[in-house]
Order: C-alpha cells, then sequence, then structure tokens
C-alpha cells in the first residue's frame, strides 16, 4: 500500500478547545464552532509541533512563542449523525439526529 501526503513547507499541531488539529500554510480546515465573529482573525496560541523547512520543534506541552494565524470563513452544520436507542425483545426503538455546527478556517500563518 502506497500512502500519498500533500507536500507541505510549513505545519502546525495546535490545540483548539480541548481537540488538537494539524493543518499547513493555506490550507482551510474545519474546527469546532469558534465565538469568535464571522469574517475575523483567530490566533491560537496553543503550539504543540512546529515543522519548517530548517527545523522541527517540539513543545513540553507548548512551544513557547510560537502562534498560527487564521482568518474565519464562516460557520456551517456538519452532516447528520443517526443516535439510535435499541432494547431487545421490548418494542423499543428511539432514533434521533445530532448536526454539529463547526467554523470553517483558513490557516493564513504558522510562526515558530
Amino acid at each position: 500500500m502506497v500512502l500519498k501526503f500533500k507536500a507541505m513547507q510549513n505545519w502546525a499541531v495546535f490545540e483548539s478547545q480541548g481537540k488538537q488539529h494539524k493543518a499547513g500554510e493555506g490550507e482551510i480546515i474545519s474546527i469546532d464552532k469558534l465565538p469568535a465573529s464571522k469574517d475575523g482573525k483567530i490566533n491560537f496560541d496553543k503550539v504543540l509541533l512546529v515543522k519548517t523547512e530548517s527545523k522541527l520543534g517540539l513543545g513540553k506541552p507548548y512551544i513557547e512563542k510560537a502562534k498560527v494565524t487564521a482568518n474565519i470563513e464562516g460557520d456551517y452544520r456538519d452532516k447528520k449523525i443517526r443516535v439510535v436507542k435499541f432494547k431487545s425483545k421490548s418494542r423499543y426503538t428511539r432514533v434521533t439526529g445530532h448536526r454539529q455546527t463547526m467554523t470553517r478556517i483558513k490557516i493564513e500563518k504558522i510562526l515558530a
């Protein structure tokens, strides 16, 4: 099996709302809904790992003075997931759905 990865020059692993995300410069990613306004800029200070052309930086747990700046593209709702409750032999079935609100961001710059 051959795995193909997009070659990214600069990328970082950062933390947002308790979850870790890996992104490169110019990449558009989706994360959980941010409380910031639409068409705004946001900075992520909790950077765990940074890879640039010449070096690789690893934090313990975070890298000091490292920052990921991003531009908020907008909010949207993710696809629906089905949640099923079922008990056998008692004719009990409940099906509900959930759609998570997400924020699409574009990574502008990674500072190490």
